[in-house]
Parts: C-alpha cells; sequence; structure tokens
C-alpha cells in the first residue's frame, strides 16, 4: 500500500472537508481542482450534543456540511423522522441543513425539548451528526419561607445556607447586601461549592440584617434574590457596654475572653467521602472548618504528591482545585485543619473515570479503483467505551455489503476498492459517561493527471544559487512526473538535480546555462499532461571597488567610492548609511553615481561609512572607516589605526576554556596599547558581539574561560592612540558542551500584593548562564516555622510567580532554583518573604490619659500584640479631638487632629490642647495595609487656666467726679471666672503718674460708676479677669472728667504713632480775648519746647518719665509688646506732657483684646513637631502670647506649650 500523509486545512471554506484526509492520494489544495472532484459529506458544523437553549428566543440547531455534489439534509427526534414540513413554526436555512424553530411567534420551547439528529446525504454518501439533545433553559423562583434571625455568640460558627432553586443550568451563587455591594470573604468567612456562606467563627462585626444570596441563571439573563438573613452576635463587650452605662466611673469591670476553640469540620461531615470526576475536568475538593482562632487549610495526597503546574487553592485554601485531571490523579486526598489548639482531618477518596476519548480517531480515505486501505477507530476510556461502526449512518451489520471492506473489531479493511466503494462511515465509541462520533468517507476517485503550475511561469535566481521550478500536480492514480531541459530534450537525471514528491524540479547549484526551459510531464493509466516553465539565471551583483578605510584632517574633504557591477536586465538602488543609521541631512554630504563625497570634514563625520546595492535578486554590502584628526604640526609622519589582526586560531579546547592566537596588524606609525577581544554566540545572539577581555599590545595569545552551551566565535580588535583597528575576521566557531546551570536567579522576593497571596520575584538568568537549552526555574516556597513541605512549580519564560491562598501575613522560606535539560543548578539559598498584610484586627487596650497641665496631656496604650497585626507594624495613630469648653457648656464642630508614633512605642504627648475643656482621644494600630480598629473613645478634661483679657472696655458718662466702666467677659475664659480687677491712677499735669487704686469686682457684673474722682482729670485704668488659676491679660483705657458741668471733655483716642504712644487731652478753646492772648503764648512756648524736644531727640536723649516708670514698684505700669498697640518709648526726658498711647480704640470707644492664634504644633508625623524615641517633645510650639503690665504676681501669663514641657523635663 503507497504511504499516507495528512493535507493542512489552512485553506478556504470550500475545502475544509479535506482538512484531515489520510490517503493514498495528495490532494492539493487548489480550489478550482477541488470544486471539479467529487466529494462525500462531511459535517462542518453542528450544534453542542447538549444544548440548552433560552426559552425567550427562536431555537437554531446548526447543521452544515460540504460536498460535491452539495448534500441535501435530513433530521430525526427522537429516532424517528422528523418533517419539518408540517410544522409551521420549523423552517431549514437554503442551502443548509440548519434547523430555525420560531418560538417567538408563539411556539413553546418545552415542546421542541427531544433529540435531534442531522443526515448529509449525496450520491457518494451520508455523514451524521451527533445526537444533540435540546433542553430549554430553566430560572425558577425561590420558594417562600420564614427566615428565623440567627443569633449567635461571639465566637461560634455560623453557616447561612442560600438553597437555591434547581434551574438549568445550575445557577451561580453570590452573596451581597442590600446596596448591591459583595460581602468581604476571608480565611474566617468564605462561600462553599454550595453556595452557603461559612463563618468558622463569627465576630461582633458580622453583626447586620442583610445577608442576601443571589442566583445568576445566566441563559435567561435573570437573577433571583433570597430574602434578607439577619445575624446578631452576642459579646460580652456588648454586655459590658449595657451595664458600664448605669456605673459610675470608678466601677470596675471586665469582658470575658471569648474562649479559644479546636477545629471542627462544617464540610464535609465526617472522616472520610468519596468523590468521582471524569478525565479532563477539573476536580474540586473543599473543607471548611471552624474554630478560634481561624484554622488554617493544608492539603496532601496520601502516598504521592499535588500534581505540579495543574494543582491550584482557591478560596483561601479552603479548595484544591486540579485541572485536566487524569486516571492518575485517583487516590485519597486528605485535608488538614489546624490551629493553636489542635487539628483534624477529612480524607476524600477520589476516583477519576473517563468518557471515551480519542487515540486514533478515522480519517477520510482517498483511494483509487483497486488500491488498499484502512479505516482505524481507537478510542479509551473509563470503563473502556465500545466500538460500533454504521456506513451512510446505519448501522454496518444491516448495511448495504460492499465486498471491498471487512470490519475487524476496531478497523476496516478495503481491498481493491472500486468508485462504487466511496461511502461515509461512522465510528460510535461509547460508555456509561459519553460517546464519541466520527465521520470518516472513503473516497475512490479516477482521474486523468492535471498539472496545477501556471503555464510557462517565469522563475529568476542569481548564479550560483538554488533554483527551485514548481510542478504541481494531480491525478488518479498518483501519476508519475518526469522533466525535460527543452521541448524535445532528454529525461533530466543525476546528482545535479533533486526531485522532490510534490513534483518540484531542483537544481542545488544554478549556472548560465541552465537557463531556458523546463518540461515537466505527469502520467497515469487514465492520461498524460506536460506544462513547460522558464529559468532565468542573472550575474550576481558585485562591488568592483569598495570604499577603502580614511584618516582625514579636520576641515578636509573625504570620497568613499562604490563601483558595482551588475546583470544588465536587473535595475540597481545604492544607497549609503552612517554607522547603520541614515546620512545626516547635511548639505555637506554629496551623493554620486558611485561615490560619497564629505566636504568640510568636522569631528562628528567620525564614524563608518556603508554602500548598500539591492536589486530584486540579491543585494551585497562594503563599509569603511573615516577617522578625523587634527592637523598635524607638520606633515612628516602619518598616524593612523593600526590594522586589524589576522589568522586567527583556537588551539586547546576544553569544556571551559581555550586558547586563542593571532597575528597583528601594522601599527600605522603608532604603537598598539593593547588588543580587544570580542565573541560572538552563535546559538543564542547571533551577529551581536560582546566583550571578552583585553591583553597589552604585546600579547598575542589569550586563554579564554568559556560558558557551557554557547557557539563561540572570537575576534580582534587592535587599539593605538589613534583609535580602533576594524574587527579582524571571526575565528573558527567552537561549541562548547551543555551542563547544568551553575547559578541560580538573584534578587529573590516574597512580598503579598493581596491578603491571601504571596509574590514570589526575582532576576531571571542571562542567555548565556543557562548553560544548556530549555531553562526554566523551579520555586519552591513553605510556611516558615510550620510542619509543611516545600510546595514547588517549574515555570519558563516569566520573573514572577503568585501564590494563592495563603494566610495573612505569615513568614515563608522561599528559595528558586534554576534548571535546564540537563539538571538543576546548585541547591539556591532560602529567602524569607511574607504573605499579603491585612488590616490590624484588634485596637490598642489599656489606653490611659495623664493631663500635665491645661495644655499638654500624656497618653499611654497598651501594645496590641504582634499576631493581630497582620502586617509590618508601622507605628499607632492617636486621634483626639475638642468634644466641649467647660466654662460654656456648648458644642462646636469636631475637628479630630492626628498624631502618628512610629515603631512600637506606647506613649506619646498630646500639645496645644485648650484649658478647661472636654476631649475625646482613640489610638489605632498601623501596618502597611492601613489602620486598624479603633480603641474605645477615651475622655479626659484639661484643668483651668488664666484667662484671656476681656473683650472690650468701653469709658462713657464722663461728669465732674465720676465715670462709667462697660466690659465684656474674655474671649477664652480658659476656666470658671472668679472676678475682675481693676486697676486705675491718676495723671496730673507734669505726666506723673499719681497712686494706684485697686477694685476688685465680682465676675457676673459688666459695668462699674467710679464716683469721687477729681474733675478735670485724666485717669488711666487698667482691667483683667481672673480665674481660681490666676489674672489674665490687661486691657487698658484712659478717660477724663470734665472741667465744669456745662463742658466736658471727651475720652481720649488713642492715637496710632511711629513706635510711640502718649497720653494727650482735649482743651476747649475759649472765645474770651484774654484767653485768645494767653493760648498764644501758651502755643509759643509749645514751639519752643517742641524744637527743643526734636534737638535732643537727635541726639538720643532720655526719658525721665521712662526712667520714673522703670523706678516705680507697681509692675503694671511696664510698657507692654510694641506690637500690643498699648505702651511706647516716651518723647523727652524733659516734656512732661501727658502719655500717648496708639490709637487701637474703635469708634465705640471699645478697646479689644486680639484672640490669641496659637497653633498647634502636632508631635506626629504629618505635622511639624515631633517625637524622640523615649516619646519626649521636640518639636517647637509658636504663639502670639501679649504681655500685659502685672502688678505683684496677681497676675501671670498663661504658660506655653515649651514653658510646660521644660517644666515636665
Amino acid at each position: 500500500m503507497m504511504k499516507k500523509r495528512s493535507i493542512s486545512a489552512s485553506k478556504a471554506s470550500l475545502v475544509l472537508f479535506l482538512c484531515q484526509v489520510i490517503s493514498a492520494l495528495d490532494v492539493p489544495l487548489d480550489s478550482k481542482l477541488l470544486e471539479e472532484l467529487s466529494q462525500p459529506p462531511t459535517i462542518t458544523q453542528q450544534s453542542p450534543k447538549d444544548y440548552i437553549v433560552d426559552p425567550r428566543e427562536n431555537i437554531v440547531i446548526q447543521c452544515e456540511a460540504k460536498g460535491k455534489p452539495p448534500p441535501s439534509f435530513s433530521w430525526t427526534r427522537n429516532g424517528t423522522h422528523f418533517d419539518i414540513d408540517k410544522d409551521a413554526q420549523v423552517t431549514m436555512k437554503p442551502n443548509s441543513g440548519t434547523l430555525v424553530i420560531n418560538i417567538m411567534n408563539g411556539g413553546k420551547a418545552e415542546v421542541y425539548e427531544g433529540v435531534y439528529q442531522c443526515t448529509a446525504r449525496n450520491e457518494r454518501g451520508a455523514a451524521i451528526s451527533n445526537n444533540i439533545v435540546i433542553r430549554s433553559s430553566r430560572s425558577p423562583l425561590w420558594t417562600k419561607e420564614k427566615l428565623e434571625p440567627n443569633h449567635v455568640q461571639e465566637g461560634d460558627s455560623l453557616v447561612l445556607h442560600c438553597r437555591p432553586p434547581v434551574g438549568l443550568p445550575p445557577p451561580i451563587i453570590f452573596w451581597m447586601d442590600n446596596a448591591f455591594q459583595r460581602l468581604p470573604q476571608s480565611e474566617r468567612v468564605s462561600q462553599g461549592l454550595n453556595g452557603d456562606l461559612y463563618f468558622s467563627n463569627v465576630q461582633p462585626e458580622d453583626t447586620r440584617e442583610d445577608y442576601i444570596c443571589y442566583a445568576r441563571f445566566n441563559h435567561t439573563q435573570t437573577i433571583q434574590q433570597k430574602q434578607p438573613i439577619s445575624v446578631k452576635v452576642f459579646s460580652m463587650d456588648s454586655l459590658n457596654d449595657t451595664i458600664a452605662a448605669n456605673l459610675s466611673d470608678t466601677d470596675i469591670y471586665g469582658a470575658k475572653p471569648v474562649t479559644e476553640k479546636q477545629p471542627i469540620l462544617l464540610t464535609p461531615t465526617g472522616s472520610t467521602s468519596t468523590k468521582v470526576e471524569l478525565r479532563g475536568n477539573v476536580l474540586l475538593l473543599e473543607c471548611i472548618a471552624a474554630g478560634l482562632p481561624t484554622p488554617v487549610i493544608r492539603w496532601i495526597k496520601e502516598g504521592g504528591e499535588l500534581p505540579a503546574n495543574r494543582t491550584f487553592f482557591e478560596n483561601f485554601k479552603k479548595t484544591l482545585k486540579i485541572i485536566d485531571v487524569s486516571e492518575a490523579d485517583s487516590g485519597n486526598y486528605k485535608c488538614v485543619a489546624r490551629n493553636i489548639l489542635g487539628s483534624v482531618h477529612h480524607v476524600i477518596s477520589v476516583t477519576v473515570k473517563a468518557a471515551p476519548y480519542w487515540i486514533t480517531a478515522p480519517r477520510n480515505l482517498v483511494l483509487s479503483p483497486g488500491e488498499d486501505g484502512t479505516l482505524i477507530c481507537r478510542a479509551n476510556g473509563n470503563p473502556k467505551p465500545n466500538i460500533s461502526w454504521l456506513a451512510n449512518g446505519v448501522p454496518i451489520a444491516i448495511a448495504p455489503e460492499d465486498p471491498s471492506r471487512k470490519v475487524d473489531g476496531d478497523t476496516i479493511i478495503f481491498s481493491h476498492v472500486q468508485e462504487r466503494s466511496s461511502a461515509v462511515y461512522q465510528c460510535n465509541a461509547s460508555n456509561e459517561y459519553g460517546y464519541l462520533l466520527a465521520n470518516a468517507f472513503v473516497n475512490v476517485l479516477a482521474e486523468p493527471p492535471r498539472i496545477l503550475t501556471p503555464a510557462n511561469k517565469l522563475y529568476q535566481v542569481i548564479a550560483d544559487s538554488p533554483a527551485l521550478l514548481d510542478c504541481a500536480y494531480f491525478g488518479s492514480p498518483k501519476p508519475e512526473v518526469e522533466w525535460f531541459k527543452g521541448v524535445k530534450g532528454s529525461i533530466l537525471r543525476g546528482n545535479e538535480y533533486i526531485f522532490h514528491d510534490n513534483g518540484t524540479l531542483e537544481i542545488p547549484v544554478a549556472q548560465k546555462d541552465s537557463t531556458g526551459t523546463y518540461t515537466c510531464v505527469a502520467r497515469n493509466e487514465l492520461g498524460k499532461i506536460q506544462n513547460e516553465v522558464q529559468l532565468e539565471v542573472k550575474d550576481p551583483t558585485m562591488i568592483i571597488k569598495q570604499p577603502e578605510y580614511k584618516v582625514i584632517q579636520r576641515y578636509g574633504q573625504v570620497s568613499f567610492e562604490c563601483i558595482i557591477k551588475h546583470d544588465s536586465t536587473l535595475l540597481p538602488t545604492v544607497m549609503w548609511l552612517k554607522d547603520n543609521d541614515e546620512l545626516p541631512d547635511d548639505e555637506r554630504f554629496l551623493v554620486g553615481k558611485d561615490n560619497l563625497t564629505i566636504m568640510n570634514v568636522t569631528d562628528k563625520d567620525d564614524g563608518t561609512y556603508t554602500c548598500i546595492v539591492n536589486t530584486t535578486l540579491d543585494s551585497v554590502s562594503a563599509s569603511a572607516v573615516l577617522t578625523v584628526v587634527a592637523a598635524p604640526p607638520t606633515p612628516a609622519i602619518i598616524y593612523a589605526r593600526p590594522n586589524p589582526p589576522f589568522d586567527l586560531e583556537l588551539t586547546g579546547q576544553l569544556e571551559r576554556s581555550v586558547e586563542l592566537s593571532w597575528i597583528p596588524g601594522d601599527e600605522n606609525n603608532s604603537p598598539i596599547t593593547n588588543f580587544v577581544i570580542e565573541y560572538e554566540d552563535g546559538l543564542h545572539e547571533p551577529g551581536v558581539w560582546h566583550y571578552q577581555t583585553e591583553v597589552p599590545g604585546t600579547q598575542t595569545t589569550v586563554q579564554l574561560k568559556l560558558s557551557p552551551y554557547v557557539n563561540y566565535s572570537f575576534r580582534v580588535i587592535a587599539v593605538n592612540e589613534i583609535g580602533r583597528s576594524q574587527p579582524s575576521e571571526p575565528s573558527e566557531q567552537y561549541l562548547t558542551k551543555s551542563a547544568n546551570p551553575d547559578e541560580n536567579p538573584s534578587n529573590v522576593q516574597g512580598i503579598g500584593s493581596e491578603p491571601d497571596n504571596l509574590v514570589i520575584t526575582w532576576e531571571s538568568l542571562k542567555g548565556f548562564q543557562s548553560n544548556g537549552p530549555g531553562l526554566q526555574y523551579k520555586v519552591s516556597w513553605r510556611q516558615k516555622d510550620v510542619d509543611d513541605e516545600w510546595t514547588s512549580v517549574i515555570v519558563a519564560n516569566v520573573s514572577k510567580y503568585i501564590v494563592s491562598g495563603t494566610p495573612t501575613f505569615v513568614p515563608y522560606e522561599i528559595k528558586v532554583q534554576a534548571l535546564n535539560d540537563l539538571g538543576y543548578a546548585p541547591e539556591p539559598s532560602e529567602v524569607i518573604g511574607h504573605s499579603g498584610e491585612d488590616l490590624p484586627m484588634v485596637a490598642p487596650g489599656n489606653v490611659q490619659v495623664h493631663v500635665i497641665n491645661s495644655t499638654l496631656a500624656k497618653v499611654h496604650w497598651d501594645p496590641v500584640p504582634l499576631k493581630t497585626v497582620r502586617g509590618h507594624l508601622q507605628g499607632y495613630k492617636v486621634y483626639y479631638w475638642k468634644v466641649q469648653n467647660l466654662s460654656r457648656r456648648s458644642r462646636r464642630h469636631v475637628e479630630k487632629k492626628i498624631l502618628t508614633f512610629r515603631g512600637n512605642k506606647t506613649f506619646g504627648m498630646l500639645p496645644g490642647l485648650e484649658p478647661y475643656s472636654s476631649y475625646k482621644l482613640n489610638v489605632r494600630v498601623v501596618n502597611g495595609k492601613g489602620e486598624g480598629p479603633a480603641s474605645p473613645d477615651k475622655v479626659f478634661k484639661t484643668p483651668e487656666g488664666v484667662p484671656s483679657s476681656p473683650s472690650f472696655l468701653k469709658i462713657t458718662n464722663p461728669t465732674l467726679d465720676s465715670l462709667t466702666l462697660e466690659w465684656g467677659s474674655p474671649t477664652h475664659p480658659n476656666g470658671v471666672l472668679t472676678s475682675y480687677i481693676l486697676k486705675f491712677q491718676p495723671i496730673n499735669n507734669t505726666h506723673e503718674l499719681g497712686p494706684l487704686v485697686e477694685i476688685r469686682i465680682p465676675a457676673n457684673e459688666s459695668s462699674l460708676i467710679l464716683k469721687n474722682l477729681n474733675y478735670s482729670t485724666r485717669y488711666k485704668f487698667y482691667f483683667n479677669a481672673q480665674t481660681s488659676v490666676g489674672s489674665g491679660s490687661q486691657i487698658t483705657e484712659e478717660a477724663v472728667t470734665i472741667m465744669d458741668e456745662g463742658k466736658m471733655a471727651g475720652i481720649l483716642r488713642p492715637a496710632v504713632g511711629a513706635g510711640k504712644a502718649m497720653a494727650s487731652r482735649q482743651v476747649d478753646i475759649a472765645t474770651q480775648g484774654w484767653f485768645i492772648g494767653l493760648m498764644c503764648a501758651v502755643a509759643l512756648l509749645i514751639l519752643i519746647l517742641l524744637i527743643v524736644c526734636f534737638i535732643r531727640r537727635n541726639k538720643g536723649g532720655k526719658y525721665p518719665v521712662k526712667e520714673k516708670e522703670d523706678a516705680h514698684a507697681d509692675p503694671e505700669i511696664q510698657p507692654m509688646k510694641e506690637d500690643d498697640g498699648t505702651f511706647g518709648e516716651y518723647s523727652d526726658a524733659e516734656d512732661h506732657k501727658p502719655l500717648k498711647k496708639g490709637s487701637r480704640t474703635p469708634s465705640d470707644r471699645t478697646v479689644k483684646k486680639e484672640d490669641s492664634d496659637d497653633s498647634l504644633v502636632d508631635y506626629g508625623e504629618g505635622v511639624n513637631g515631633q517625637f524622640n524615641e523615649d516619646g519626649s517633645f521636640i518639636g517647637q510650639y509658636s504663639g502670639k502670647k501679649e504681655k500685659e503690665p502685672a502688678e505683684g504676681n496677681e497676675s501671670s501669663e498663661a504658660p506655653s506649650p515649651v514653658n510646660a514641657m521644660n517644666s515636665f523635663v
């Protein structure tokens, strides 16, 4: 029997039915030929065996087939003929077997459920489709049920059952809340394969009333919703919170810790179970355990290892997933659930069965009359499938007899076939898990020869290169092909020609005399045919004068020649490159017909220039180097780069070394300083040269170290002061033997990107570091400090591997080992990585606050257990905010402040607090993922401080002997006001201050009438408020009593001066003449005094009034800060005028004290302050504090945080 060959199926759809042909004939995929050949039907498209349809849409059952002549179609339904003409709802597409059942116009999909089979038939046979089972998809509603709330004790396990309605196909289950947000899942809370929601242990945060199970039916695009399930978690903490609400602050109560529990399995139950899965499917095994702390699941296969590259862990390692299972995956799989109190395990006995699968599917046969052939149908399965044959859709036992065929189990043997033997055979392999059906036709053809290559096709080649002349043919029986040169030439034979089975003639080395006409002749017993093709052999393109190496002085002119010779029938194109790139866009570069000229050469023109010549058949190139040098002082000696070394030789070849020797080229008047040796790896990077080493210019041999599995070529470059020579010609190639890798990947790291994974990364080895073919990496990991075996996978062409289903933030031992086809690299060193972080689980406890003073407090807390941090401990954050001012008993907008303390610190300072206020704070632990839960809010209060100055002071209603004072309470009382202190003293005409009088006023008063004052007298007033801590800042004012009942002196307003303030008064102007004369004399005197004052001021004189004030025992008459707008410098030592104060009094005679701009300089990160490691404050607290005149120790400033900290430290 003739050799069978396979035919590719990469052509147009017309030839799909010949895509898997095994025959005694090679049928060329020529569309014209295939349209002329008779072919039995072949099914090209059909609906799936299990076809679930949408009941709302028309049902389309596909059946497409090809054949010559085109086939006709028929259908069976449930084993009997389906007459589509009798059902108005059913139509068949034109020129197709596809059925369309009209559901959208009144039909019901359920009526058309059943088993359908399509038959495609023509005169050469009949092909049948699979049995197509039509079923309508269903998405039933949830059955109504009364769901009782779930009341669970903290730490207990809980299962929320979904129990979705049975649909077709089964729905996809997921859990969401009322806001349509997926419920978060973790090692503790996860969804099982059956859709139930499992809680290994419940926590208070699990309390909610909207656990909702959803079922999504994809075929009908509908989602069904179960009624919400309510879960209430009771804990000792919630009970204690209830008790605490009725207890005083001094009562002590504590929460009983939640009892830890050993693991128990929620699913599956018992100690063993069984599982049957089909070959090629995905095996899913599940173990979900309850316990506190949450158990960790581990999977092992008894008596073997989990299959590498096909094993995956899902649902936080609770689900073992093995893809593409085979019989070898049968066995016992054990899941172990473990926590610190113990462990529990379950063994699942897995049996892998197999629906039938092909070992050898039958292939189409194309035979010539009288030939022999076989159809082979071999399948396997578990249990072993039964093989049965059909001919044209009829069981072969009752099909018409054919003397040329013989059935032998899974094989049909054909002997001396005739054209009537053409038919389509079906092989059915079935067992209890399914079936396979394959159509394979036997097509007996009797066809005279055809030549498919176009007549007089012209082939052109370059001399001394191969020539391939096609003669594609077909015929049945298979024709014999012969070649002749010329129309009447002799048959071609001999070693100078190669004859291919597809009819192609190959001339390995075509010469000019090979040009001519070639004739191919194809013949069989039904006839013969011939075809002529033309061959033209062209002269090769050559560069007969190549560009030469040039050394040119700067600003000179240089020209490179490139003279070519080519076949006269070919049109060449010439292109110039500089350093393998296009020439610069510069008018100095002139490209001629056979040369390149560079004018006015500069240093930038230094480089390699290449001439490339292209034709439609070949391409050649040549290069030369241009070296630009400075003009020599004398033209006596020309220095140039050295000539390249030559005669390279390799000796002493060993596995890891070789000796290279060479002969140096001409030095060109500049001694060679060193030789550079480069190598090319023809195996991994052909054409790329790498630096190997260099040796002194006096050395002409070198011992080179080599790496395994590298195809070395070497070249040598000579170097002198002018530059580098051209590279030498490459040495002979030397292929080193393969070996195991010498090294492993570097920079191995393991960092989790999610709470349930571990991302292992490394730096891959370079090509030559592989030491052999098939470079891969064995990635291994196991949990540190746990009795765990290494889990390994082998990967290639990647530098990262993600391990899923890991516990949150646990240390892993990691190693990455290189391997190739020859073996492994040395055992790699292990590195420690961590799986992904998750938010911390608990809040810091035992939060205590120690109030240091009215603006500073110290907070303490107990560190959280490191195992609850679930990540790298970053530090702690203290959130604190003012709740209310105790003096006002009113709340305001809460502005939370945050201080961050790095590391495992357990205390910190809270600066910038407001006195006599109520604050709350809580503490949270921070890791790389974020912040943990907040500790319970801690309430603390700051003590009283000294108040700010009264908000205003007004003096009204002046009389001969009285003044009325009105004032506003301080803007910041900083405590409970106990009283106001009023001090005042007269200022006489000599600018001296009289005795100081003090009056204490109850805190609930807002005005006072001062009586028994001197008439027409100026008084200065000092006014401040007091708390139990002390006196606050003062506010000052001046006023004058009137001269008589009819004339009143107004209150003098302070006037702002250039850094000075002086008291002044307003005097009535009399209309009498004597008074006018007196005033003129006074004015003259004042003018003289002003001149004297100006002269003394320019001389830097002192002011006696200032000295008197400095000597005065009462501190309250001391000047205040210049920016307070109160007292400044005095004007003159001899000018005893009343002091004038810079005006800051508004038009209503109100003097307001500016509010403090105290700003908090936080101690933590993110603000301007920091703490030392011991928690001490190292920032700077800045704020504006006004210093007022004070008497004795009765009034003092509010202490600043800096002073407070100094006293504290």
